[in-house]
């Protein structure tokens, strides 16, 4: 499983036997207090520091399996490129409902009887987008754990790095019992074996997918990303440039109205210290936008011209970071046809 893993580009580590935890550090790194960066065993070929010493060279695998076969296989998700949905349900208490889903406030209307588990929030989340259950998309790796939840595998987007994070983390989260395992963390390969059970194959499918565009958003939403750098330059005050662009693109129609606002929030942000929301009021703007089009209000140049103005006002030197959250919010928000109401 080792060879295999590394033949499609994911580095491996080995799991202590039995264990979902990294193999333990040498005897050196053991009574040495050193940090990762400079511990001189990874290049020496040992596996210290778990999943940073993460590798795809088939000669230092079958040398690390050779010593233990019975070692467990791990992936650096980062460097592999992954993005894994870890969906558990574990018997907890079920929090308080502005809990569940961190950013969104949900309804007294919405009947939560029976939610028990990471499988509900997460299909909660789907279907508050108005999009499939990810639990259930066979097409894309998913795996079933021992403990009776579900790994979902997807394809990173190379320009848009996401960092791992718990259901419970105060910084970011994406839901309640649904953790995020990307950069900064691992997974465990499908195959291995622990002292619970085996990680077992859901279906037939059994390689990844690129990671859907309105999980991307979510995620972007969350705070899964890294900050962005700090400007060179001192940001100015917002030109009216949102409201004027709204007008050439055809008027003050409800739903140009609609938009209109949002652009002056992310324009805004050019007057505001990092984060303070940028990512998210952008990320608002694009899927918006992106309903509007799909509804008919909008073409897709406008809504993009109108998106970069903006965020180019706002962020003039993360020009890249901001095309990410334009490209994802988009996608995601064409899938939601917007029409507001008292359409000219």
């Amino acid at each position: 499983m080792a060879r295999w893993c590394a033949a499609q580009g994911w580095p491996v580590h080995p799991l202590t036997p039995g264990s979902k935890l990294p193999a333990a550090n040498c005897a050196i790194c053991t009574t040495r207090s050193h940090t990762a960066t400079n511990c001189p065993c990874r290049g020496a070929g040992r596996w210290c520091h778990g999943f940073l010493a993460a590798t795809t060279d088939p000669a230092v695998i079958d040398a690390w399996w050779a010593l233990d076969p019975a070692f467990g296989v791990g992936i650096a998700c980062g460097p592999a490129g992954l993005v894994v949905i870890d969906v558990d349900a574990h018997q907890q208490a079920v929090p308080e409902r502005d809990r569940l889903l961190p950013g969104i406030s949900i309804p007294d209307t919405v009947d939560l009887t029976g939610l028990a588990n990471g499988f509900h929030t997460l299909a909660l989340l789907a279907a508050l987008r108005g999009q499939p259950d990810p639990s259930h998309d066979s097409g894309t790796l998913r795996v079933r754990t021992p403990s009776g939840g579900t790994h979902i595998w997807y394809r990173a987007h190379p320009h848009l790095p996401i960092r791992s994070s718990s259901g419970s983390g105060k910084t970011r989260a994406l839901a309640w019992q649904v953790d995020v395992r990307a950069q900064g963390g691992y997974i465990i390969a499908p195959g291995t074996t622990t002292t619970a059970g085996t990680y077992t194959p859901i279906g037939q499918t059994r390689t990844p997918a690129p990671l859907p565009t309105w999980l991307a958003a979510e995620l972007l939403r969350t705070h899964h990303t890294d900050p962005p750098a700090p400007a060179t330059a001192a940001p100015q005050g917002p030109p009216p440039r949102a409201r004027q662009a709204i007008a050439a693109a055809g008027g003050r129609s409800p739903a140009h109205s609609m938009l209109a606002g949002l652009l002056d929030d992310v324009a805004a942000c050019s007057t505001a210290a990092e984060g303070t929301g940028f990512s998210e009021k952008l990320n608002r703007a694009a899927f918006t936008a992106g309903g509007l089009v799909a509804g008919g209000y909008l073409t897709e140049d406008q809504a993009e011209d109108l998106l970069r103005q903006a965020a180019a006002t706002a962020r003039p030197h993360q020009h890249r970071r901001s095309e990410t959250i334009i490209r994802a919010g988009l996608a995601a928000g064409t899938r939601s046809p917007l029409h507001p109401r008292g359409r000219a």
